[in-house]
Order: structure tokens, then C-alpha cells, then sequence
């Protein structure tokens, strides 16, 4: 039986493609051995598509469809090849497969390979997450670009030297065994966690192809959760991002305005986000043991509590910080500690503990830049009674933020500072 869709409504027919896009790939890549070639055959068979089941049907079986018409252009550029004495194996390969006419569906997903494919360590850090939303989901290099705030003749450029590199280097599309899969995972996981953070950054929400980079990051999250189910880390991560989803609605207020997390209305958070949230973590738990995506998703979890208590878990958070800390020696985690410990002792000690950071003169010259220190400094500052010290901070704040949004904010709470009362 054959699916019928709305001739206007070609976005079911692009949800398909996503959704198969990054199985096909991973089975056609290790096939043809080579990823540019199965991405030329794999489009080709995509624009049939797109031109095809509009007129006609969605077959009952897309991906059945999708993956005999990329494997036969396959067969016709090995053929091709054959002439020239090259890809005899690739070609015997895809020609005996193809008369067997195998199912897509009954062969074993293989997308966990093309994931550790894209974070070999071969492979430039800042380009796995962009090579990750194309392989795996189909996305040209224009509308990655656009959420990654690169000019798209730069990205497409380093996405085909990160195939190419794929190639010549000779990273192989297997999947990893399970001493493999635990070495290699927090590369993945980061890369993954990069879209997330890139849509996170931007007041569009990282906006792609009229869809949300957010989710897309929370699907690769899920599907990655079903390829490797037995790492808690996954779940971890998954978790984190859950809570944060749980939160948009809430980020800003009526006007647009930023509204930092300890002041949010709770009302407006995402329940059932942070109840599978929830879900997540105690599943991670269980597999005791802990990483970095677990016990940053335990600190939003103790954030949650305010929902019942009327105020968040302070005390669980500063000690998750410290545990964090000691296993990433993150600045960053050290300046969200600092703000934390303001919470539960004086903000004198919470803010020596901040500025000690400063002792350091390598890390010094970095955070003279970084405007969540200049951030949690002026908040620190003005927690403390010193004004002025609180006014410079805020000013350099200001100078560094990029969001509009929470400039907006910092703006307004400097705007407070100059208007309070002279204390002396």
C-alpha cells in the first residue's frame, strides 16, 4: 500500500529524505568505499525523488526506493571506473548485491560508523559538527554555514577537504568495536554537542532549512542513544540538552528581554522535557559510571527543583561544580562555581575564589576577553556592595557580548546600578 501525499506539502517528502539520509549514506559509503561517490548517487536518487513522489506516490518502502536507485548509480560510476582498472572489488560487490535486491531495512544500521568517521582524530575539530549535519542529515553546505556563521564558499570548501581527508587518509566506515566506541565517544559526543550550542548562541535559534538546528541536535542525540545504548555518557548528554530545551519558552521574557536562569518563571518550563530529562539521567546513573554530560545535566536537574521548593538545590549544585571541575579544570566550570558558591556563603568568598583565577597569567590574558567572566565579576561585585568595581565589570560585559538579547540584560543591570541610592 502506497502512502498519498499533498502535492503543496514537499516538506514530508524532505523529512523522509532527512531521516533516511544518514542510513543510506553510511550503507552506500561502505559499499562504494568511498563517501563523495555514494553523496553524488545518494542526491541523484534524491532529486528522482523530490520530482517523482509528488506525481506519483511515496513508495510503501522509501528507503527500499531511495537506496536501489543510489546503488544503482553507483553501479554505473564503478562500471565506469572498471574501465579504467580501478574499484573491481566495489564494483563485483554492488553488482552481486543488486541482484540479491536486498532490503535497506534488513541490513544493520551502520550510521554509528559514519559518526566516528567524522571525528577521527584525522579530521579537523571545528568541522566534525558540520560534517556530522551533512552526512548524516543531509544538509548543504549553504544552510550549515548559515547557522555555523561561516561564509558558505569557506564551509563547502573545508567539508570537501574533510572528505577527501576521509579518503586519503584511509578512515575506514566500520563500526567500531566496543573498546573502540568507549576511546573515540567523546569526540562525538562534542560534535554533537556543538550544534546543540551553536543553535543555543544564536537569537534565531540556529534556524535550518525553516527547521530548528536545536532538534536536529536532539535527534542525532537520540539516535545515538540507540546505537550505543550501553554508554551512559550518551544519556548524559541527551539529558543536558533536554533540560535546556526545557527552558526556551522561558529564556526571555514578553519584550524579548534575556532572563537569566535563577530568575525564570518555572511556570513557563517545558515539563515533560524535563521529566524525560529526568528519565535520562536516572537511566545514565545506573550504569555508574559518570562523565562530564552527566554531571552537567545532574547541576540542571538540581536547577529544576525549584519547582517544588521554591528554589533551586544549591548546595547539590556547588558540589557537583567542584566534582566537574576536578575532572575538566575548566575555567568556565570555575567561573559557573563561583557565581554557585554565592549562593551559600558570602559573596566576598565567592568572589576571591573567581578572581584567583586571575593568578594564572596565561589564563589571565584569555579571560580578559571572555565576557562571562566580566559577567559573573560585575554580578560578584555588586553582590558585595562595590559599585564601582561592579560598573567597570559590567561595562566590559557589555563591550563583549555578542547576543543582543543579553546585552540588553547586562545594559539594564548596569542602568540599576547607576540609579540606586549612594550607599555612602
Amino acid at each position: 500500500m502506497q502512502t498519498q501525499i499533498d502535492h503543496s506539502n514537499p516538506r514530508l517528502i524532505e523529512s523522509i529524505v532527512r531521516r533516511s539520509y544518514g542510513r543510506l549514506l553510511a550503507m552506500l559509503s561502505m559499499r562504494s568505499g568511498d563517501l563523495t561517490s555514494a553523496e553524488d548517487a545518494l542526491g541523484t536518487a534524491f532529486e528522482m525523488a523530490l520530482k517523482n513522489w509528488p506525481e506519483q506516490s511515496v513508495p510503501s518502502n522509501p528507503e527500499a526506493w531511495l537506496f536501489t536507485v543510489a546503488r544503482r548509480q553507483l553501479i554505473d560510476q564503478a562500471r565506469s571506473a572498471q574501465t579504467q582498472q580501478r574499484h573491481q572489488e566495489e564494483f563485483s560487490y554492488l553488482v552481486d548485491e543488486a541482484a540479491a535486491e536486498c532490503d535497506p531495512l534488513a541490513i544493520p544500521d551502520q550510521r554509528l560508523a559514519l559518526m566516528f568517521a567524522c571525528t577521527h582524530p584525522a579530521i579537523d575539530r571545528s568541522i566534525r559538527a558540520p560534517l556530522m549535519l551533512q552526512t548524516l542529515l543531509g544538509f548543504d553546505a549553504a544552510s550549515i554555514a548559515s547557522a555555523f556563521l561561516i561564509a558558505p564558499s569557506n564551509m563547502a570548501q573545508r567539508l570537501v577537504r574533510a572528505k577527501n581527508k576521509i579518503r586519503l587518509a584511509g578512515i575506514r566506515l566500520i563500526i567500531p568495536d566496543q573498546s573502540a566506541i568507549s576511546d573515540g565517544l567523546d569526540a562525538v559526543l562534542d560534535a554533537i554537542y556543538s550544534v546543540y550550542t551553536a543553535a543555543w548562541s544564536q537569537s534565531s535559534d540556529g534556524d535550518i532549512l525553516q527547521g530548528n538546528l536545536a532538534e536536529e541536535a536532539l535527534w542525532l542525540a537520540k539516535l545515538l542513544s540507540e546505537l550505543a545504548p550501553q554508554e551512559p555518557e550518551v544519556f548524559g548528554l541527551l539529558a543536558l540538552m533536554l533540560y535546556a530545551e526545557s527552558r526556551r519558552a522561558a529564556r526571555h521574557d514578553a519584550q524579548g528581554n534575556y532572563v537569566p536562569l535563577q530568575e525564570q518563571d518555572c511556570q513557563h518550563w517545558d515539563h515533560d522535557k524535563i521529566d524525560q530529562a529526568e528519565q535520562c539521567l536516572r537511566h545514565a546513573s545506573h550504569m555508574r559510571k559518570y562523565g562530564r554530560f552527566q554531571i552537567e545535566a545532574a547541576i540542571q536537574s538540581a536547577h529544576t527543583v525549584r519547582r517544588h521548593q521554591g528554589k533551586a538545590d544549591w548546595q547539590a549544585i556547588n558540589k557537583l561544580y567542584a566534582q566537574l571541575y576536578q575532572l575538566t579544570a575548566s575555567p568556565v566550570v570555575a567561573i559557573n562555581h563561583s557565581v554557585a558558591l554565592a549562593e551559600i556563603i558570602e559573596p566576598q568568598i565567592a568572589l576571591a575564589q573567581l578572581e584567583q583565577l586571575c593568578h594564572d597569567k596565561d589564563l589571565k590574558a584569555r579571560l580578559q576577553n571572555y565576557q562571562p567572566y566580566w559577567a559573573a565579576n560585575a554580578y560578584l561585585h555588586q553582590r558585595c556592595g562595590n559599585d564601582d568595581a561592579a560598573k567597570h565589570a559590567y561595562q566590559l560585559a557589555i563591550g563583549l557580548c555578542t547576543d543582543q538579547a543579553a546585552r540588553g540584560f547586562l545594559q539594564m543591570r548596569l542602568k540599576n546600578l547607576d540609579s540606586a541610592p549612594n550607599k555612602n
